[in-house]
């Protein structure tokens, strides 16, 4: 796990490039605080930066950027699980290694395969890959989309980082795109392929850019993708190939030289990633937990009915108001780009972190392919809604209820109508009133997005899972993961997204996968035998916090609401006070009100 930067551009001379890739890598210390290297091709007027988390070969044979042969160079970010059977393959193909890394291996199997060989890179990786011979320059993002990785092309030039705000060194780059807001307070998050910044945009996953130095063209090619067959019809056959499927990928997510643990949340998830991966780690295995002394939130008792079961290296950690409060500030300024959530992981990680750990498994990915979100059983009602005529859904615009507040998005056609009204933020009236407005140019600029893939043909609930996955899952949650996790020098990985996962996922019968009373009964079934019964036999909590009481005492929340601010902006607040208001609501403002982001 690393973080990247690099620069092509024939315009500018070699040492202004690099003195840039160097600003923009120092913007990137956190995620790669081990080491840091360049890279530069002072002819092609290229420069590749990388600042490198060591998790394997923690020698300095993993120094980056890595070169292979005298010919490939590579700045790498992120962990290919299969990488020592890549390499077996390659050695019978006449390869050599100097190193004990993936990144080492990625490079040789370039040297093979070309770009055949991404798709037979499985893990999570975003790298910049540069062939001296053929002058040409890959940036490759997985399938999954687990990692980042932002771009930039005019004029004869390629920009691109792992974050956003690495961009900065590049001021004919920093136009902000002024429609940043409508997006987010829709949202609640930047949907890809939008960012604060108007020239900056995020490789699609699944996909490579190539660029040719000779010809001064670039192309964007997918090499990957993930799509429903619902083949597998047999309940029992289904339940075993999983339970073998997420042991063999927990297993490859536990390789490292560098200690590791699990977080444990007390939910079904993140317990199957204890249970599975202390089979393989066992007394090394370290979990964390969060927990609260507000018991309506605090997920303890679930925890602890596990910890019972394991034997690990257990550490909890109480969070109290006072550490939310003291920390708020530079978790906010934590962020790549706004987002309404993320703070929990913010936390999280700094206990990783605080306990020696640079890398910890996580059960993200879960809900959205076996059903974990209320999104499964409303999605044939919204459906219906949905071909109702406008001046219905329209007419609770400027209700309090968030239903009806909603249903006006149902007038967009397609998944996006059906994902804002199911996890929308605020409607285009409340947008419009809120920026100041009119509410035909909210809808004009919502409606300008890129549309996604017409999913009409799939199965109601494996259309939720799409969206989950593709939508909230993309933009929010790996987002998030990300960006507050590499803030410690911590690396998330998530099991549950391992491509075979996925792949076989996405090929059970809905009647399968969604069956049953309890949520994510299928999941259950598989691990039933190894989990307590009170992690299964509960109601869904989300992992959360008790954030509408602590961001009502937050005194830097006041501050930034109603210090020299607009009435509109006290009003707000006010109405949050009151309890008329959602945190999240709340938080979406204040980044609005904040507009700490790069280019805004």
């Amino acid at each position: 796990m690393c973080r990247i930067a690099g620069i092509l551009n024939k315009s500018l001379p070699i040492g202004e490039i690099t003195s840039r890739v160097e600003e923009m890598c120092e913007l990137l210390k956190n995620g790669g605080p081990d080491d840091g290297g360049i890279y530069t091709a002072a002819e092609e007027h290229l420069v590749l930066g990388n600042r490198r988390l060591a998790l394997l070969d923690l020698s300095a044979d993993g120094h980056m950027p890595m070169q292979y042969r005298q010919r490939y160079y590579i700045t790498f970010n992120g962990e290919v699980y299969n990488f020592k059977t890549l390499r077996a393959e390659l050695e019978q193909h006449g390869h050599q290694f100097k190193s004990n890394t993936d990144t080492e291996v990625v490079l040789a199997a370039f040297a093979q395969w070309n770009w055949q060989a991404f798709p037979r890179l499985k893990g999570m990786y975003a790298f910049a890959l540069w062939d001296d011979v053929e002058k040409e320059l890959f940036l490759v993002r997985d399938p999954a989309g687990i990692k980042p990785l932002y771009y930039a092309l005019e004029d004869n030039a390629l920009t691109f980082a792992s974050e956003v705000r690495a961009f900065a060194p590049n001021k004919e780059l920093q136009e902000s795109n002024p429609n940043w807001p409508v997006y987010f307070m829709a949202y609640g998050h930047l949907p890809e392929p939008m960012t604060t910044l108007k020239k900056v945009k995020p490789l699609h996953k699944g996909c490579f850019l190539k660029y040719d130095y000779k010809k001064s063209s670039q192309s964007v090619q997918s090499f990957s993708h993930y799509s429903y067959s619902e083949q597998i019809t047999d309940a029992a056959e289904a339940t075993k190939l999983v339970k073998q499927s997420i042991e063999d990928a927990t297993e490859r997510h536990l390789l490292a030289d560098a200690p590791i643990g699990v977080f444990l949340s007390g939910g079904v998830d993140s317990s199957i990633m204890a249970v599975t991966a202390s089979k393989f780690k066992q007394s090394q295995l370290n979990t964390l937990s969060l927990y609260f002394n507000e018991k309506q939130f605090s997920e303890k008792p679930y925890q602890d009915a596990l910890i019972e079961k394991l034997q690990c290296n257990h550490h909890q950690f109480l969070l109290e108001e006072k550490d939310f409060n003291e920390k708020l500030p530079q978790i906010l300024d934590s962020m790549d780009m706004p987002s309404c959530d993320g703070i929990n992981t913010w936390f999280i990680c700094q206990h990783a972190k605080d306990r020696g750990l640079k890398a910890v498994l996580s059960g993200l990915g879960g809900d959205e392919l076996f059903g974990g979100y209320p999104s499964f059983n409303r999605m044939n009602r919204s459906l219906l809604l949905q071909q109702l005529p406008d001046m219905i859904t329209s007419m609770g615009k400027r209700s309090k209820s968030k239903v009806l507040n909603r249903a006006s998005y149902l007038r967009m056609d397609g998944i996006k109508g059906l994902y804002l009204f199911l996890r929308g933020h605020f409607n285009p009236t409340e947008i419009a009133y809120q920026l100041g407005g009119y509410e035909k140019d909210i809808w004009k600029t919502l409606d300008e997005q890129p549309g996604v893939t017409n999913i009409s043909h799939l199965d109601v609930k494996n259309q939720a899972s799409w969206m989950e996955f593709h939508l909230y899952m993309q933009n929010q949650l790996l987002r998030d993961s990300d960006v507050m996790s590499m803030h410690h020098g911590v690396e998330i990985r998530v099991p549950f997204l391992d491509d075979h996962n996925i792949r076989l996922a996405f090929r059970i019968s809905p009647e399968i996968k969604y069956h049953g009373p309890r949520v994510k009964q299928f999941l259950v079934n598989a691990f039933n035998s190894e989990l307590p019964q009170q992690i299964w036999d509960r109601p869904k909590m989300g992992f959360s916090f008790p954030f509408a009481e602590w961001l009502t005492k937050s005194s830097y929340v006041k501050e930034v609401m109603t210090d020299n601010t607009g009435e509109l902006s006290k009003k707000n607040y006010t109405e949050f006070v009151k309890g008329n208001m959602h945190w999240s609501h709340l938080m979406s403002l204040l980044m609005v009100r904040k507009r700490s982001f790069v280019g805004v």
